[in-house]
């Protein structure tokens, strides 16, 4: 949900040159840090977490025009540096396959990343207020935190765009101008609301206000937040279980010893 799907030539120019100026700053800082800390042996991790987060924003939940993500458990797995560049590698291919303009690809980087890096914060801070047992809560509240915030980032980056053709993106079942859910399969297998700059001319559908748009967001969003953050719940809850390691080995929460190493905990072999 919180990643820009705007074709190129429609922000500013300052707005994606600075996304792309910022972005490349980071991932720079990300590669330096990631050689400290044995980038090499984690190549393979890194590949394999881009590869899934690539599938998984290039799958909708069609009633609800929303993209998974999958950014917080990569986050959790890849911690802050690692983020930053599998940020990077997914969006220049996302570029690629038309979800969303190059010029936007920089800015697309830095929400990303900074949902990733949110998720790996929140829960680490989270799993030592709650403790290791409760790690499926932990990123479950993570995610939902961490996918609020980039969602209010991508509104405001939508309102400092200043064009109303920043506004337009698929609404799914939701009708933008009444805010109300209708039947996606009245029309035809389904019903799909297309907002975007091809699909208006032909549809009659004229670009929506930023608080419009914001309206349409908050109000697809918390649904798929709760999908993903119990996704992602799972998912963690059931890796803390057998292989811990995987996910206390990137942050603060990697020093909490509770009086034994737990199986599965690979940081602690090395």
């Amino acid at each position: 949900m919180s990643h820009i799907h705007i074709p190129d030539g429609v922000l500013p120019l300052w707005l994606w040159a600075s996304g792309w100026a910022l972005a490349l700053a980071l991932v720079a800082l990300a590669s330096l840090a990631g050689r400290r800390h044995e980038l090499r042996r984690r190549v393979p991790i890194l590949a394999v977490i881009s590869a899934i987060m690539l599938v998984a924003m290039s799958s909708e939940i069609v009633p609800i025009a929303y993209h998974m993500n999958l950014t917080v458990i990569a986050g959790i797995l890849l911690g802050p540096a690692l983020s930053i560049i599998a940020a990077f590698i997914v969006e220049v291919v996302l570029a690629l396959l038309g979800h969303g303009g190059v010029t936007v690809l920089g800015l697309n980087t830095l929400i990303i990343a900074a949902e990733m890096i949110l998720g790996w914060a929140l829960f680490n801070a989270f799993s030592r207020l709650l403790a290791r047992r409760a790690a499926g809560w932990a990123a479950g509240l993570a995610t939902v935190l961490t996918l609020l915030t980039t969602t209010t980032l991508l509104v405001g980056i939508v309102a400092l765009a200043q064009n109303p053709a920043a506004t337009l993106r698929e609404t799914g079942a939701l009708d933008p101008s009444t805010l109300r859910f209708g039947n996606p399969f009245a029309e035809g297998a389904f019903r799909l609301g297309l907002l975007s700059p091809e699909e208006a001319p032909a549809t009659g559908v004229p670009p929506i206000s930023v608080s419009r748009f914001a309206a349409v967001v908050y109000s697809l969003g918390p649904i798929g937040w709760l999908i993903e953050a119990l996704i992602t719940a799972a998912i963690v809850g059931f890796v803390a279980r057998v292989r811990p390691g995987l996910l206390w080995q990137n942050g603060p929460a990697a020093k909490m010893s509770f009086g034994r190493r737990p199986a599965g905990d690979e940081a602690a072999r090395h």
